[in-house]
Protein backbone atom coordinates (compact mmCIF):
# COMPACT_ATOMS: atom_id res chain seq x y z
CA UNK A 1 0.00 0.00 0.00
CA UNK A 2 1.12 3.30 -0.91
CA UNK A 3 2.27 5.61 1.90
CA UNK A 4 0.78 9.16 2.09
CA UNK A 5 3.63 10.96 1.32
CA UNK A 6 4.22 8.82 -1.94
CA UNK A 7 0.96 10.30 -2.24
CA UNK A 8 1.82 13.33 -1.94
CA UNK A 9 4.66 13.31 -4.38
CA UNK A 10 2.49 12.16 -7.24
CA UNK A 11 0.10 14.43 -6.89
CA UNK A 12 2.69 17.43 -6.66
CA UNK A 13 4.87 16.14 -9.66
CA UNK A 14 0.73 15.96 -11.52
CA UNK A 15 0.67 19.66 -10.96
CA UNK A 16 3.98 20.83 -11.57
CA UNK A 17 3.87 18.78 -14.79
CA UNK A 18 1.09 21.42 -15.85
CA UNK A 19 3.17 24.19 -14.18
CA UNK A 20 5.43 25.68 -11.89
CA UNK A 21 3.58 26.91 -8.71
CA UNK A 22 4.20 28.34 -5.03
CA UNK A 23 3.65 26.18 -1.92
CA UNK A 24 0.74 27.97 -1.04
CA UNK A 25 -1.07 27.52 -4.85
CA UNK A 26 0.24 23.76 -4.79
CA UNK A 27 -1.69 23.04 -1.45
CA UNK A 28 -4.58 24.91 -2.54
CA UNK A 29 -4.83 22.82 -5.76
CA UNK A 30 -4.06 19.59 -3.76
CA UNK A 31 -6.86 20.30 -1.59
CA UNK A 32 -9.44 20.94 -4.33
CA UNK A 33 -8.64 18.50 -6.57
CA UNK A 34 -8.10 15.53 -4.45
CA UNK A 35 -11.15 16.23 -2.01
CA UNK A 36 -9.37 14.21 1.05
CA UNK A 37 -10.92 13.37 4.09
CA UNK A 38 -8.90 15.95 5.96
CA UNK A 39 -7.51 19.83 4.78
CA UNK A 40 -3.71 18.62 3.51
CA UNK A 41 -1.53 21.17 5.73
CA UNK A 42 1.60 22.85 5.04
CA UNK A 43 3.20 20.07 7.17
CA UNK A 44 2.86 17.30 5.38
CA UNK A 45 3.31 18.89 1.98
CA UNK A 46 6.77 21.05 2.79
CA UNK A 47 8.27 17.85 4.33
CA UNK A 48 7.08 16.35 0.77
CA UNK A 49 9.14 19.15 -0.97
CA UNK A 50 12.15 18.78 0.77
CA UNK A 51 12.51 15.64 -0.18
CA UNK A 52 11.55 15.81 -3.72
CA UNK A 53 14.33 18.83 -4.01
CA UNK A 54 16.73 16.32 -2.33
CA UNK A 55 15.92 14.14 -4.79
CA UNK A 56 15.88 16.10 -7.93
CA UNK A 57 12.57 16.04 -8.68
CA UNK A 58 11.54 19.01 -8.60
CA UNK A 59 13.75 22.56 -8.12
CA UNK A 60 13.17 26.05 -6.77
CA UNK A 61 13.03 29.17 -8.25
CA UNK A 62 12.16 32.78 -7.32
CA UNK A 63 9.66 34.95 -8.16
CA UNK A 64 9.47 38.87 -7.43
CA UNK A 65 7.04 40.44 -5.73
CA UNK A 66 4.86 42.95 -6.68
CA UNK A 67 5.58 44.62 -3.73
CA UNK A 68 9.05 45.99 -2.85
CA UNK A 69 8.67 44.88 1.08
CA UNK A 70 7.46 41.39 0.17
CA UNK A 71 10.23 39.10 -0.03
CA UNK A 72 10.41 37.11 -3.36
CA UNK A 73 8.13 34.03 -3.40
CA UNK A 74 9.61 30.44 -3.71
CA UNK A 75 8.47 28.81 -6.50
CA UNK A 76 8.53 24.71 -7.55
CA UNK A 77 9.17 23.08 -10.91
CA UNK A 78 9.88 19.76 -12.16
CA UNK A 79 13.35 18.94 -13.59
CA UNK A 80 14.26 16.91 -16.61
CA UNK A 81 14.20 13.64 -13.82
CA UNK A 82 11.05 14.76 -12.04
CA UNK A 83 8.93 14.65 -15.66
CA UNK A 84 10.23 11.25 -16.24
CA UNK A 85 9.69 10.02 -12.98
CA UNK A 86 6.03 11.38 -13.41
CA UNK A 87 5.73 9.53 -16.78
CA UNK A 88 7.19 6.64 -15.42
CA UNK A 89 4.62 6.42 -12.70
CA UNK A 90 1.55 7.21 -14.88
CA UNK A 91 2.53 4.14 -16.82
CA UNK A 92 2.09 1.93 -13.49
CA UNK A 93 -0.94 -0.50 -13.94
CA UNK A 94 -0.40 -3.09 -10.70
CA UNK A 95 -2.31 -2.58 -7.62
CA UNK A 96 -0.32 0.27 -6.40
CA UNK A 97 -2.54 1.98 -9.24
CA UNK A 98 -6.10 0.98 -8.02
CA UNK A 99 -5.31 1.67 -4.27
CA UNK A 100 -7.65 4.43 -3.00
CA UNK A 101 -5.77 8.03 -2.96
CA UNK A 102 -3.61 6.52 -5.61
CA UNK A 103 -6.63 5.85 -7.82
CA UNK A 104 -8.18 9.27 -7.38
CA UNK A 105 -4.83 11.19 -8.22
CA UNK A 106 -4.08 8.93 -11.34
CA UNK A 107 -7.88 9.34 -12.71
CA UNK A 108 -7.30 13.24 -12.49
CA UNK A 109 -3.89 13.14 -14.93
CA UNK A 110 -5.78 10.24 -16.95
CA UNK A 111 -5.39 12.83 -20.03
CA UNK A 112 -1.52 12.14 -19.58
CA UNK A 113 -1.61 8.25 -20.22
CA UNK A 114 -2.96 6.26 -23.24
CA UNK A 115 -6.03 4.23 -23.18
CA UNK A 116 -4.58 1.17 -22.83
CA UNK A 117 -3.45 2.01 -19.52
CA UNK A 118 -6.26 3.86 -18.32
CA UNK A 119 -8.48 0.57 -19.26
CA UNK A 120 -5.81 -1.64 -17.21
CA UNK A 121 -6.22 0.99 -14.22
CA UNK A 122 -9.75 0.91 -14.10
CA UNK A 123 -10.76 -2.22 -14.84
CA UNK A 124 -7.81 -3.12 -12.00
CA UNK A 125 -10.00 -1.06 -9.47
CA UNK A 126 -13.31 -2.47 -10.90
CA UNK A 127 -12.33 -5.78 -10.13
CA UNK A 128 -10.89 -5.31 -6.52
CA UNK A 129 -14.07 -3.42 -5.48
CA UNK A 130 -15.82 -6.24 -6.80
CA UNK A 131 -14.12 -8.83 -4.65
CA UNK A 132 -14.58 -6.16 -2.04
CA UNK A 133 -18.17 -5.87 -2.53
CA UNK A 134 -18.82 -9.33 -2.44
CA UNK A 135 -16.83 -9.31 0.93
CA UNK A 136 -19.21 -6.86 2.38
CA UNK A 137 -22.56 -8.18 1.26
CA UNK A 138 -21.45 -11.28 2.84
CA UNK A 139 -20.63 -9.79 6.17
CA UNK A 140 -23.88 -7.43 5.59
CA UNK A 141 -26.09 -10.70 5.73
CA UNK A 142 -24.23 -12.03 8.95
CA UNK A 143 -24.22 -9.40 11.19
CA UNK A 144 -27.83 -7.38 9.98
CA UNK A 145 -29.43 -9.66 13.02
CA UNK A 146 -26.72 -8.78 15.59
CA UNK A 147 -26.48 -5.03 15.12
CA UNK A 148 -29.17 -2.39 15.84
CA UNK A 149 -30.61 -0.60 13.17
CA UNK A 150 -28.25 2.42 12.34
CA UNK A 151 -25.56 0.31 12.33
CA UNK A 152 -27.33 -2.08 9.94
CA UNK A 153 -27.91 1.07 7.44
CA UNK A 154 -23.79 2.21 7.24
CA UNK A 155 -23.41 -1.11 5.83
CA UNK A 156 -25.95 -1.09 3.69
CA UNK A 157 -24.59 2.30 2.95
CA UNK A 158 -20.97 1.14 2.56
CA UNK A 159 -22.77 -1.53 0.17
CA UNK A 160 -24.83 0.83 -1.79
CA UNK A 161 -21.66 2.98 -2.11
CA UNK A 162 -19.58 0.13 -3.67
CA UNK A 163 -22.65 -0.68 -6.11
CA UNK A 164 -22.21 3.03 -7.25
CA UNK A 165 -18.46 2.84 -8.18
CA UNK A 166 -18.53 -0.97 -9.71
CA UNK A 167 -21.39 1.19 -11.99
CA UNK A 168 -19.48 4.06 -12.70
CA UNK A 169 -16.03 2.61 -13.59
CA UNK A 170 -17.98 0.09 -15.82
CA UNK A 171 -19.56 3.08 -17.66
CA UNK A 172 -16.00 4.52 -17.92
CA UNK A 173 -14.45 1.72 -19.00
CA UNK A 174 -17.27 1.17 -21.78
CA UNK A 175 -17.27 4.64 -23.22
CA UNK A 176 -13.36 3.78 -23.13
CA UNK A 177 -13.84 1.27 -25.32
CA UNK A 178 -16.11 2.76 -27.65
CA UNK A 179 -13.59 6.23 -27.68
CA UNK A 180 -16.01 8.07 -25.80
CA UNK A 181 -15.05 10.53 -23.38
CA UNK A 182 -15.27 10.38 -19.45
CA UNK A 183 -18.19 13.78 -20.25
CA UNK A 184 -19.92 10.94 -22.17
CA UNK A 185 -20.39 8.80 -18.51
CA UNK A 186 -24.57 9.64 -17.87
CA UNK A 187 -25.42 11.63 -15.35
CA UNK A 188 -22.91 9.68 -12.53
CA UNK A 189 -21.30 12.38 -10.53
CA UNK A 190 -17.62 11.76 -10.52
CA UNK A 191 -17.70 11.64 -6.63
CA UNK A 192 -19.26 8.99 -6.37
CA UNK A 193 -16.07 6.47 -6.95
CA UNK A 194 -15.59 7.52 -2.87
CA UNK A 195 -17.44 4.58 -1.57
CA UNK A 196 -17.37 3.52 2.30
CA UNK A 197 -17.59 -0.02 4.08
CA UNK A 198 -18.44 -0.32 7.21
CA UNK A 199 -16.66 2.21 9.02
CA UNK A 200 -17.13 6.25 8.60
CA UNK A 201 -19.24 7.06 5.34
CA UNK A 202 -17.33 7.82 1.74
CA UNK A 203 -14.36 6.28 2.89
CA UNK A 204 -14.41 2.92 4.76
CA UNK A 205 -14.99 0.41 1.49
CA UNK A 206 -11.42 1.36 0.54
CA UNK A 207 -10.02 -0.06 3.50
CA UNK A 208 -8.72 -3.86 4.07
Amino acid sequence: MARRGETIELAVLGLLHEAPMHGYELRKRLNLMLGWGRVLSYGSLYPALKKMLRSNLIEETTASSATVSRRPRIVYQLTEQGNAEFERLMCEVGPTAWEDDNFDIRFAFFGRTDMEIRLRVLEGRRSRLQERLERVQKELAMTQQEVDRYAAELQRHGVESVEREVRWLSELINAERSGGAPDDVGATDTEQHHTPETTPPDRQAHQG
